[in-house]
């Protein structure tokens, strides 16, 4: 396969995934709501939140992403968004994203949860 048909292919399975929905929302506006949590978090909790184009070991994913991140009193919670929205993120930039601490979805849930404020 040439490599104009792969980068097709590519953005043609980009687009049904996607498209794909639970009957309420697709993945894509799925994706677009947790960006938008994101930017929300990150910016009103400037003093525990970064950003950063490169991983602590130097590398980034190919295709122009960045990883941003808030630290939790459980541990870090990170995200990589494209390039295009580094701006949308008014935290400090680092040179390196702190080293990952192995967390998963399911922690980041739960470290998430553990900013609650109490009233």
């Amino acid at each position: 396969m040439e490599t104009k048909e792969m980068i097709a292919e590519i953005k043609r399975q980009k687009e049904v995934i996607d498209n794909i929905s639970d009957g309420w929302h697709t993945f894509g506006e799925l994706y677009e709501f947790r960006m938008a949590l994101s930017i929300a978090l990150l910016n009103t909790n400037k003093d525990i939140s970064w950003k950063s184009k490169k991983h602590n070991d130097g590398t980034m994913f190919a295709g122009g992403y960045f990883i941003c991140g808030i630290k939790t009193p459980l541990g870090q919670v990170t995200n990589h968004y494209k390039m295009e929205h580094w701006h949308m993120f008014n935290v400090d930039a680092v040179e390196y994203a702190p080293k990952w601490d192995g967390h998963t979805a399911k922690d980041s849930i739960k470290r998430l949860k553990s900013l609650k404020k109490e009233n």
